[in-house]
C-alpha cells in the first residue's frame, strides 16, 4: 500500500497519534503496545518505514491489525513485555493505555528495558474540566478522553500529569519531551510553565522518555 492509498482508506490519524509519530525516527524498530486497530502502527510503517510490531489485548483489535498486514500479536503489557530481550526496539509506544495497566510503574520500566526510548500518552485526571465536574456534580466525570462511566471503564489507575512526573522521577526515567494538549488536541502550555499550570490546562499529554545516565 502506498502512502496515498493509506490516506484515502484511513484518513488523518488523531492529533495525539500524529504527535507520537513525529517523535519516532524513520526506519527505526518500533513496538506499539495496546495498538488497537493499528492506526498508528500502520501510519508508522507506511510513512516512516519503521520495522513495526504490535501487541494488543483484544482479539478484535489483533484481527483488524493482521487483516491490514501488520505484525501484531495478542498480549498483555503487564505480563508479556518480560518475554522481549533487552534493547530489542528503538521505541516502545503506549498510547492511551497506561491508565488501564495493573502496574503502570512496572510497565514503564519494562518499556525502557525493551526499548531505547518510550513514548507514553494518557488522559490527565487533573484537567480543569474533570476537577470542576467532580466538584459540581459529585460524580465521576466524563470527558472526550475519559468517555466511560465509572462502572464500565477499563481505566484502573487514572493519574494526573504531576502524578506521572513524580512516578517517572522515582523510577529513574528521564523526560526528554512533553507535549500537553487541551480540548480538541490543541497544544497548551510551554516548557517554562509550572507543572501545576500545565496539569490544570491539559486534557491529555504525550511524553518521550529515556533512562537517566
Amino acid at each position: 500500500m502506498t502512502a496515498e492509498t493509506f490516506v484515502q482508506r484511513r484518513g488523518a490519524i488523531r492529533v495525539d497519534l500524529q504527535l507520537i509519530a513525529d517523535m519516532v525516527d524513520a526506519k527505526s524498530r518500533v513496538l506499539d503496545i495496546g495498538c488497537g486497530d493499528g492506526a498508528l502502527l500502520e501510519y508508522l510503517v507506511h510513512f516512516k518505514q519503521v520495522d513495526g510490531r504490535g501487541m494488543e489485548l483484544s482479539q478484535q483489535g489483533v484481527n483488524a491489525c493482521v487483516g491490514n498486514g501488520l505484525a501484531v500479536i495478542q498480549g498483555d503489557a503487564d505480563t508479556d513485555l518480560r518475554a522481549y530481550p533487552d534493547g530489542a526496539f528503538d521505541y516502545v509506544i503506549l498510547s492511551q493505555t497506561l491508565q488501564a495497566t495493573r502496574d503502570p510503574r512496572g510497565v514503564l520500566q519494562q518499556m525502557l528495558r525493551v526499548g531505547r526510548r518510550a513514548v507514553v500518552s494518557f488522559p490527565n485526571f487533573g484537567y480543569w474540566r474533570v476537577r470542576l465536574g467532580l466538584l459540581l456534580n459529585g460524580r465521576m466525570p466524563t470527558t472526550q478522553t475519559l468517555p466511560y462511566s465509572w462502572y464500565d471503564t477499563p481505566n484502573i489507575h487514572l493519574c494526573t500529569i504531576r502524578d506521572f512526573l513524580d512516578m517517572s522521577a522515582s523510577a529513574g526515567v528521564e523526560i526528554e519531551r512533553m507535549i500537553a494538549l487541551g480540548k480538541d488536541g490543541r497544544r497548551v502550555g510551554s516548557a517554562v510553565d509550572l507543572p501545576a499550570l500545565i496539569n490544570w490546562r491539559a486534557e491529555q499529554a504525550v511524553f518521550l522518555l529515556g533512562t537517566k545516565a
